[in-house]
């Protein structure tokens, strides 16, 4: 931490955000401060615009206030993997803003350094996206409301030898989150009797995959386990299907997803047959989810689909709705924390609660395959493994 914000400053401004609880009268209540920190440019803008709308659309099913006060909603860009820049605007906006709550983070990194700023001033933070297990450990004020990899990749990999890949290799993204999800699939795989032919590490924003393809034909598993995220995961599988990879059998899986579904349409019937779990699918059948998915579009202005992080934000509001309601708009960060742990409601994902001792989320994940329909190429639901937690995560003292 920088030498111009000490933990007296931030201990400071902890003080000045519980006395914003001291009731005072209903005219004279400011607004309750949110502090949200996401990564709006570059490669990442169209997430943001996303994550913009489903809270757009919280805010709306709410009418935007909540126990007599007003939601402010003051959003600050982190340009993308950029912790240092993360922690800097999270301090601004505890000092300088006295915001209630910090939430946000599409990244791990980022995560990490606002959740550092978050335990020093005692202000709750409600995590996005950000998948790397320990993130909350030691950080007692910070509570995810995204997954880790631990949740989506056990699940995949019962999944998979319980419906006949018993042989499988692996290819990943040679990054943080790439490494521990591929270590993580290759434990619960063997676990369940699978037997892991080789995994290859490769750079982050690579786009010519015919090697690796044929490395994988070459090993002749019966899956192969893929952990590519955006662009490069459209041209893995359209490389893979010109090399008749699934035509020979092999069955592509992913923890999470290898194309974004509103990017099915680019890909077509090459992601067809693919496998993946997730926490969240726009298809997801039920009143809540079709609730969301109107007050989505109607604040992003088309019909673009929501997803796992997008749902996430949407989620942190309605919680943050909660809370503030709970305490009748006389906000203590403790007493928030207190109630951020015990919470659980029904989600557009489906029911979700947070794990009071560890404050990971308790949730379903969806497995799911890429079918083509009448209408175009969509994610279909073909199994539910309901209320899974992190095993990793060690509880609180």
């Amino acid at each position: 931490m920088n030498t111009a914000f000490t933990r007296a400053a931030l201990l400071c401004a902890a003080l000045l955000v519980c006395a914003a609880g001291v009731p005072v009268a209903s005219a004279d209540l400011p607004p309750v401060k949110i502090g949200f920190v996401f990564s709006y440019t570059g490669m990442n803008s169209e997430e943001g615009k996303s994550v913009d709308a489903a809270m757009a659309a919280a805010l709306s099913l709410h009418g935007g206030m909540v126990a007599g006060r007003k939601i402010e909603i003051i959003k600050r860009d982190d340009t993308g993997i950029a912790p240092e820049v993360a922690r800097r605007l999270a301090q601004e906006l505890v000092i300088q803003d006295h915001v209630d709550f910090l939430a946000g983070s599409l990244l791990s990194p980022n995560a990490v350094a606002i959740a550092g700023v978050s335990t020093a001033a005692h202000v709750p933070f409600l995590i996005v996206n950000a998948g790397t297990s320990g993130i909350l450990e030691k950080q007692p004020y910070t509570v995810r409301f995204g997954f880790t990899n631990v949740q989506v990749t056990q699940p995949l990999a019962q999944w998979a030898v319980q419906n006949g890949i018993k042989t499988a290799y692996a290819i990943y993204q040679n990054y943080g989150p790439g490494v521990e999800t591929t270590n993580l699939f290759e434990k619960a795989f063997v676990a369940q009797g699978g037997t892991l032919l080789g995994k290859t590490g490769i750079p982050f924003q690579t786009t010519d995959y015919a090697a690796y393809v044929q490395r994988i034909k070459d090993a002749a598993p019966q899956g192969v386990f893929a952990f590519i995220n955006g662009g490069p995961g459209i041209e893995f599988l359209k490389t893979a299907a010109a090399a008749g990879l699934t035509k020979s059998g092999i069955r592509i899986i992913s923890a999470v997803e290898l194309v974004e579904p509103n990017d099915l349409p680019l890909v077509g019937d090459a992601a067809v047959g693919t496998v993946s779990s997730i926490n969240y699918s726009p298809q997801h059948d039920s009143a809540v989810n079709h609730a969301f998915l109107k007050a989505y579009r109607t604040s992003y202005g088309s019909d673009r689909l929501p997803n796992y992080v997008t749902v996430a934000a949407y989620d942190v509001i309605n919680a943050i709705y909660r809370v503030v309601d709970a305490q009748k708009g006389n906000i203590d960060p403790q007493k928030s924390l207190d109630l951020l742990k015990t919470i659980s409601f029904e989600s557009p994902r489906g029911p979700i609660s947070i794990d009071p001792k560890t404050r990971d989320l308790v949730q379903n994940i969806y497995i799911r395959r890429v079918e083509r329909s009448a209408t175009g190429w969509t994610y279909r639901e073909i199994a539910v493994i309901p209320k899974v937690k992190d095993t990793t995560e060690q509880p609180d003292p």
